[in-house]
């Protein structure tokens, strides 16, 4: 267990807890609530040090997550990669199950962790390394991109995999007329809007959170907020990208946000992302039409604590699945470093 606060500590200090990390998320967390989160925040703050932690988390997570605990933010593979250039011996992801793997493929000699094992993907879920496998015996000879939000064993069938920011790259960096783009659906069909002249064969995974947008939810939005500037994420609906001002990765849509200061912006994915770019850009007004992710929220302050406090719950990717699943992961930073 985590050591008790001593009088010296933070948390025995004077009415508000950790005044400097309370003002990241001070538009987020009322200030009655913030010594309980405080005490996880300490502890955490202490384990890391003890285990030569990292702490990455997703654009997805909460802002008491975001703002306070986490060494490393952004999408799923920029963790990654990011932590792999870190001297940490211990990774805890804050993030869903699949992007853990995708942080051990690239740092397999560090100890990663996932505080709650239930933290997991309708989309990547949604497609099996037996699927791919049929799907090559159905169209021979047909390149295989499969999207990093899938499962390791998914991606060591795949020839290359993509992000929705650079799915556009990938596919047309291959020169064929005919290329599978699994298993999102709809991130599939905006490339292919993109690319018309090659042939983009799909797959009938989804996102949970994105695929209950609607052309008619954005609408109302711009109803109701006139002037407002709608970015969309790419596993919308291209029935919802055509409606909306930009589509991109959760990357692309903070760089928008951050270098064109839009005054008022609605962002078509999971609620966290406002939440996290509002807490940086107080004099931004969002809109927030909001799908939650149920699979993100999982991951809380007490169970990335324990996590650390247990070590637990450790992920692996087996020998003869991490070498090609590797490899996918290697074509597609060959493509868009």
């Amino acid at each position: 267990m985590a050591p008790v606060p001593s009088a010296s500590h933070p948390l025995a200090a004077g009415a508000l807890p950790l005044p400097e990390i309370y003002t990241r998320v001070s538009h987020h967390v009322p200030a009655m609530e913030w010594p309980a989160l405080a005490r996880d925040v300490a502890a955490i703050q202490d384990l890391k040090r003890a285990r030569r932690a990292v702490v990455l988390a997703h654009n997805y997570q909460a802002p008491e997550i975001f703002h306070t605990v986490a060494d490393i933010v952004g999408d799923s593979l920029a963790l990654a990669r990011e932590a792999a250039r870190t001297d940490a011996q211990v990774i805890v992801l804050a993030g869903v199950h699949f992007m853990a793997e995708t942080a051990k493929l690239l740092s397999p000699d560090k100890t990663v962790l996932i505080p709650d094992l239930r933290a997991g993907c309708s989309l990547a879920e949604s497609i099996t390394a037996a699927d791919v496998r049929a799907l090559r015996a159905r169209h021979p000879g047909v390149p295989v991109v499969t999207y990093v939000n899938t499962s390791a064993a998914v991606k060591a069938e795949s020839d290359l995999c993509c992000t929705s920011g650079n799915a556009r790259a990938v596919v047309a960096s291959l020169k064929a007329p005919r290329v599978l783009l699994i298993p999102d659906q709809s991130l599939a069909r905006n490339v292919q809007a993109e690319i018309p002249e090659v042939e983009i064969l799909t797959w009938a995974g989804h996102c949970e959170v994105h695929a209950r947008f609607t052309p008619q939810d954005v609408r109302e939005v711009r109803e109701a907020y006139p002037g407002v500037t709608v970015l969309a994420h790419p596993e919308c609906p291209p029935e919802v990208v055509a409606e909306a001002d930009f589509a991109g990765s959760t990357a692309m849509m903070q760089d928008f946000v951050e270098t064109r200061r839009p005054a008022r912006v609605a962002l078509i994915t999971e609620c966290a992302m406002a939440d996290n770019l509002a807490q940086r850009n107080p004099d931004i007004a969002f809109v927030r039409p909001c799908n939650l992710c149920p699979h993100m929220k999982r991951i809380t302050l007490p169970a990335i604590r324990r996590a650390l406090e247990t070590m637990t719950h450790e992920v692996s990717v087996p020998r003869d699945l991490a070498g090609p699943a590797r490899r996918a992961v290697a074509r597609m930073l060959a493509v868009t470093p």
